[in-house]
C-alpha cells in the first residue's frame, strides 16, 4: 500500500502525462466483498496517478488479474483470469473467486499494466472467511450510514465542515472503526450523496461515478478496505435522490441508479447478471446477517398503505420469511438500509415507521415473526438512513438500532417518542438510548460465547466518530 502521506500529496492535480498515455495505476486501491465460508469477490479500478483538477480520477485503460493465497509470502498462489478496465465498466475489475477455505486468513494483490509486456503488482491486501456453522467463533462487525462527502469536506447549513488537519485523509471514524478490529463492515447505504450539493446534483453516469471515485481515493478508505472486506446495501441518496422511489422522469433514471450501484461496489458476482441485491450471511454458529434490498422493488411513497404497498415485494418477502425459519444461528440480525421502528420526522413517506408510507408492511411482518417465535430466538434490527444513533423497542418487543451518521457534518438530533413532530407521537415507544448531541460515528456489534461454551452475547455499542464509546447493550442466549 502506497503510505498514506504519499497519496495525499497526490490528490489534487491531475499530470499531463497520465492524459498522454501513462500507464494505468490504481489509488483507489481495492477491495473484497461478499465474503462467505468459501468465497470472496475482489475489486479494483485502473486509474491515473492523480486526482484531476475537478476533483474526478480518471481512469486508464488497461487489464488486470487478481493474485490470491493464504499466507503472505503467495506461495502456491492461485490467479483470477485476465480482466480488462474499460470505459464501459468505468474501467473497474471485479471477479468472484470461490473454493476458499473456511476460517481462514487470505491475502490478495493485483497485477495490472496496459498489456501482458508490461505488469506491475500492487500491495498485499487481505480478508478472513467465515467460520462453518458448527463453529462457536466470535464475530465483530462495524455498520454505517450517511457517508457524506460533501457535508464532510464544505459543510452545510450551520454545520461546519471538518477542519482537523488531516482533512485530506477523509473521514476520522475510518480510523476509530479500524482500532475495532472488525471482521467485516456494513455499509447500509447513503454510501455517496448524488445529490448533494443540491445545485450540482448528479445526474449524468459520469457525474454519479465521481461521487464514488472521490469517496474511495480518500487515504483512510484505502487503508480501511485493505484489511476489512465489506457489505453493501443502497439507499436513495446512492441509487436517484432523496426519498426516491422508481416513480417520475427526474434525473438520475431508475435503470441507471440500478446499474451504477452494482457496478461501484462488490456486491454481485460479475458472472450473473440476474443476481439479486437482498442476501443472507451465515457466520459460525452464533450469529446469521440478512440484508435487505429496499429500493428495487418498492411501490410509490405517496400510495396508501396497505396490503399492496410493499417496500421489499413478495419475492423477497417470501425469501426473508423462508430463510428467518430456517436458521438456526443463536443470534439472527437484520441489517435495514432505513428504519423499521424509529421514531422518524411525521412528514416523510418513505420507510415502514413512516406513516402514510409502509406501515402495514412493517406490522404484518412483525405479526408474523412474533408468531412465529423470533422474539425468543434472537432476532434484532439494525438500521441506517437515520443521522442520529438510536437503541428502541417497538410495542411488539421487537428492538433496532439505529447506526447514525458516519460524518459529524451529516449527524443532527433525532425525534423522541412522544413528540408531535414525529412518528410515535402517543410515546409508544420505548427508547433506552438515543444520541445526546449531534454526532457521527458506527455501530460495533461483537457475538461471542462465553468461557463455559453455554452462553453467548451480542452487543450493540455506539462509537462516536473518534472511537469513544457513547452506550452500550448485551443481548444474551443459551447456546442450543
Amino acid at each position: 500500500m502506497r503510505p498514506a502521506a504519499t497519496i495525499a500529496a497526490m490528490v489534487f492535480f491531475l499530470s499531463a502525462a497520465a492524459l498522454r498515455g501513462e500507464p494505468p495505476s490504481h489509488i483507489e486501491g481495492e477491495m473484497a466483498g461478499e465474503v462467505t465460508q468459501t468465497s470472496i469477490i475482489l475489486q479494483s479500478r485502473l486509474t491515473a496517478v492523480r486526482v484531476d483538477e475537478n476533483g474526478d480520477v480518471p481512469g486508464v485503460c488497461g487489464i488486470a488479474r487478481f493474485e490470491i493465497a493464504d499466507n503472505r509470502g503467495f506461495d502456491a498462489s492461485r490467479f483470477t483470469p485476465w480482466l480488462e478496465a474499460a470505459p464501459e465498466s468505468d474501467f473497474i475489475v471485479k471477479a468472484r473467486v470461490a473454493d476458499l477455505k473456511p476460517a481462514t486468513q487470505y491475502y490478495y494483490r493485483l497485477e495490472f499494466g496496459p498489456d501482458r509486456q508490461h505488469i506491475e503488482r500492487g500491495p498485499a491486501r487481505r480478508f478472513h472467511t467465515h467460520p462453518s456453522a458448527d463453529t462457536a467463533a466470535r464475530c465483530s462487525f462495524v455498520v454505517v450510514t450517511g457517508m457524506n462527502y460533501h457535508h464532510f469536506h464544505y459543510g452545510v447549513d450551520k454545520r461546519p465542515a471538518y477542519a482537523g488537519p488531516d482533512k485530506h485523509l477523509g473521514y476520522p471514524a475510518l480510523v476509530s472503526m479500524l482500532k475495532r478490529n472488525p471482521d467485516f463492515f456494513v455499509g447500509t447505504g447513503d454510501n455517496v450523496y448524488y445529490d448533494a450539493p443540491p445545485k450540482t446534483a448528479a445526474q449524468t453516469a459520469a457525474a454519479m461515478r465521481k461521487k464514488w471515485h472521490e469517496q474511495f481515493v480518500q487515504p483512510r478508505y484505502i487503508d480501511f478496505f485493505a484489511q476489512v472486506p465489506t457489505y453493501w446495501e443502497k439507499d436513495d441518496h446512492d441509487y436517484r435522490y432523496n426519498d426516491c422511489d422508481n416513480t417520475g422522469d427526474k434525473p438520475p433514471s431508475v435503470e441507471l441508479g440500478l446499474s451504477t450501484f452494482r457496478e461501484q461496489v462488490p456486491i454481485t458476482d460479475p458472472a450473473d447478471r440476474d443476481a439479486v441485491t437482498y442476501r443472507t450471511h451465515r457466520i459460525g454458529k452464533l450469529v446469521q446477517i440478512w440484508l435487505t434490498e429496499n429500493r428495487d422493488y418498492r411501490s410509490p411513497n405517496r400510495s396508501p398503505d396497505g396490503p399492496q404497498k410493499t417496500i421489499w415485494g413478495r419475492r423477497q418477502s417470501d425469501w426473508l420469511q423462508d430463510t428467518l425459519l430456517k436458521s438456526d444461528a443463536v443470534f439472527k440480525i437484520l441489517i435495514s438500509p432505513t428504519p423499521m421502528i424509529g421514531p422518524d420526522d411525521a412528514y416523510k413517506r418513505d420507510n415502514h415507521c413512516n406513516t402514510g408510507g409502509f406501515r402495514h408492511e412493517r406490522d404484518s411482518f412483525f405479526a408474523w415473526a412474533k408468531a412465529n417465535g423470533l422474539l425468543e430466538k434472537g432476532f434484532y434490527l439494525v438500521c441506517g438512513d437515520r443521522h442520529w444513533q438510536y437503541h428502541s423497542i417497538d410495542p411488539s418487543g421487537f428492538e433496532e438500532f439505529s447506526t447514525g451518521a458516519l460524518v459529524d457534518a451529516n449527524a443532527r438530533l433525532g425525534v423522541p417518542p412522544g413528540s408531535p413532530r414525529g412518528t410515535d407521537p402517543d410515546a409508544k415507544i420505548r427508547q433506552p438510548y438515543t444520541s445526546r448531541e449531534p454526532s457521527g460515528g458506527f455501530l460495533n456489534v461483537v457475538v461471542k460465547a462465553d468461557d463455559s461454551g453455554k452462553i453467548a452475547t451480542a452487543q450493540f455499542d455506539f462509537f462516536d466518530e473518534n472511537g469513544d464509546l457513547l452506550h452500550t447493550v448485551s443481548k444474551a442466549r443459551d447456546i442450543r
